[in-house]
């Protein structure tokens, strides 16, 4: 099935690579840039496809070598050659698996990931904090870039909410499945007898794309508040009421920043954040004109079931949604996500 779809990838890559040298740019804008950017996509699947050739080529090659020459030390070199050329087989494989998927519209649009506290009380704003940290360092290894738009400290040094935004090459088509809420089993900071606590927090996952622009917000519907920022003290607390509160009167959503000590800025960021709260809740709104299925997110519709657990104590994560348990959860907190959401890009392309 896989080989099939490669094929009729490399086949429209032939296509696609015609229609490029015959479109006008000038004339046709926008059909150039809808050809160029399939051709990047169908040219990473080459280029994938053609690792995995020259891998195998290798392997085979090998074998060979292997039955020509029966010198234990030159075996033994083999072997090990074998061995790694049989790793990157697999790294290759795996990327091939997602790349075959079809890009989605939306794929490279800036994401919004907002994180918040649920049950558990401190050690619930403590995982916050620890799953910014992780989705901060899976953004620096596939190289996007990062933005907090608005954070609410709790009192130990986690977060009651957090939300970022996170933008690059496929940051939409890897984060897209993360909204729901999050479990995480441990050993709690403040438990001096060493048991183990429960506790949850919510990610939702919003767009902001260049639709968002057309999102017409009228002064006369906004009541904006300004309030000193809140935090644990010192010398970067703010003496000066640079945090704004923002009310779209009519919709009744609120959002809240004091990332910045300019006044200014912190109203600035506030309206780009009201733009796509209010771009979701409409995106929201013509999906279940035609849709039943509810957006099951946090601060998208419905309060989601539990999508993944973090044991810690036994290094383990479970995604309940695909059965998927692996168990290097130290790593995942230091920002190993990537098998993780290709297995989820994978299994819900598989479903529709």
């Amino acid at each position: 099935m896989l080989e099939k779809k490669i094929a009729a990838h490399l086949e429209r890559l032939k296509v696609v690579e015609a229609s490029l040298a015959e479109v006008d740019f000038v004339q046709d804008a926008k059909r150039y840039k809808e050809l160029a950017q399939e051709h990047a996509f169908l040219s990473d699947v080459k280029k994938a496809h053609d690792k995995k050739k020259a891998i195998l080529a290798e392997l085979s090659s090998n074998e060979e070598l292997g039955r020509s020459d029966k010198d234990y030390a030159f075996q033994g070199i083999l072997a090990e050659d074998n061995e790694r050329l049989k790793k990157e087989l697999a790294v290759v494989d795996k990327t091939l698996e997602n790349l075959v998927i079809p890009p989605g519209p939306h794929d490279n649009d800036n994401t919004i990931l907002e994180l918040r506290a649920g049950t558990g009380g401190q050690e619930a704003g403590l995982f916050v904090g620890d799953c910014v940290r992780m989705y901060t360092l899976f953004a620096n290894h596939m190289g996007w870039k990062t933005e907090g738009l608005s954070a609410t400290e709790s009192d130990l040094g986690g977060f009651k909410e957090y939300i970022m935004v996170l933008s690059g090459k496929g940051v939409h088509r890897y984060l897209q499945f993360e909204g729901g809420t999050h479990r995480v089993q441990r050993v709690p900071q403040t438990e001096a007898q060493g048991r183990i606590h429960t506790s949850t927090i919510t990610v939702a996952i919003l767009l902001e794309t260049k639709d968002d622009a057309g999102i017409v917000i009228n002064e006369s519907d906004l009541r904006i508040e300004t309030t000193r920022s809140s935090g644990a003290g010192g010398q970067h607390v703010n003496k000066t009421d640079s945090a704004v509160r923002i009310t779209h009167i009519p919709s009744g959503v609120v959002v809240f920043c004091q990332e910045e000590r300019s006044q200014h800025k912190n109203k600035e960021k506030g309206m780009r954040l009201l733009r796509i709260r209010l771009a979701e809740a409409e995106r929201i709104r013509l999906k279940e004109e035609t849709d039943s299925k509810r957006l099951a997110q946090v601060g998208g519709a419905e309060r989601a079931e539990k999508i993944r657990t973090y044991n810690f104590p036994q290094n383990r994560l479970t995604d309940h949604r695909i059965n998927l348990t692996k168990y290097n959860l130290d790593q995942i907190m230091n920002g190993d996500l990537e098998d993780i959401c290709l297995a989820l890009i994978t299994h819900f392309q598989n479903m529709s």
